[in-house]
């Protein structure tokens, strides 16, 4: 995108790129001098036009619009600039968890804090309706560290809601990225109607990420890792409390029925682990993303 501005809004940087859309960090502005940092999510450039990811892009906008949680990075509004819509976002000043922990573990308590908190974000996604008090039944469906930011303050909060994110859509543009297959449940893999427990599963491999290292099913290829996730070949976790290792063996149950009964379940077994822990609290994770 070579331009200076997107709607009303001077763009400073590109803070990302995937296979849809891009995100820039722009500035909105007011009367007196008022300025304030967003984020601008657009459909990549060679996708401007094609209907079907427009109205996904509108779709996702207006329903993550309905949703105010802490957790949860808010969406702002809907923008159309000369045939490209945006979406405009909460900027969070931090980065996120597959870049923080590239060379560096969070410490376990300060893993299990942020785990407790996209679970609270993640109910509260789960429990969403309608005006007229109907389930809403959303699924975020790609829940993985790169997709939970860290701010500066030491927020938590979850990104780029895939609830317009139907297969189809993925196919359209290029296809999954590149190890997102890892955090997919096994009812996610073979295309079933997904339910909150599929998120639930993607959070229990991201526990397992933060608190190890390491992603728990991966093989040498994607195939391989997709082979993993269906015959349920999770590894020994003997780096973890027990307590911990029973939260993750029953968030990866390979079937729905056999997971926490709702993700306010999970938060509620992860709240109660951190109690043998070293207690920590939000200054206590930004003071690690200080350093």
């Amino acid at each position: 995108m070579s331009r200076s501005t997107l709607g009303p809004y001077p763009l400073v940087r590109r803070l990302g790129r995937g296979g849809m859309a891009e995100v820039w960090l722009a500035t909105a502005q007011g009367a007196s001098g008022f300025e304030r940092a967003v984020a601008l999510k657009a459909l990549l450039p060679e996708l401007v036009g094609d209907v079907a990811l427009e109205r996904a892009l509108i779709h996702e906008a207006r329903v993550a619009g309905r949703l105010h949680h802490r957790n949860l990075v808010a969406v702002l509004g809907l923008g159309l600039d000369d045939g490209t819509y945006y979406v405009v976002l909460e900027y969070v000043d931090g980065g996120d968890l597959a870049t923080l922990t590239r060379d560096r573990r969070l410490p376990l308590p300060l893993a299990l804090l942020v785990i407790e908190e996209v679970a609270l974000g993640l109910a509260y996604v789960h429990a969403a309706r309608d005006d007229r008090g109907l389930p809403l039944g959303l699924v975020h469906r790609d829940v993985s560290p790169s997709n939970l930011l860290v701010s500066r303050a030491g927020e938590v909060k979850l990104a780029d809601f895939g609830i317009a994110k139907a297969t189809a859509l993925a196919d359209r543009t290029g296809g999954l990225r590149k190890g997102k297959h890892a955090y997919m449940s096994p009812e996610q893999l073979v295309g079933e109607p997904l339910t909150a427990a599929s998120d639930q599963f993607a959070l229990g491999v991201t526990l397992i990420e933060l608190a190890t290292g390491a992603r728990p099913f991966d093989g040498d290829t994607p195939m391989a890792t997709m082979a993993n996730v269906r015959a349920g070949r999770l590894p020994p976790l003997p780096g973890l409390p027990p307590a911990i290792a029973a939260i993750a063996h029953q968030a990866l149950a390979s079937r729905p029925a056999d997971r926490f009964v709702d993700m306010e379940a999970l938060r509620l077994a992860v709240a109660a682990a951190r109690r043998d822990l070293p207690p920590v609290a939000p200054p206590d994770l930004a003071a690690w993303l200080a350093r």
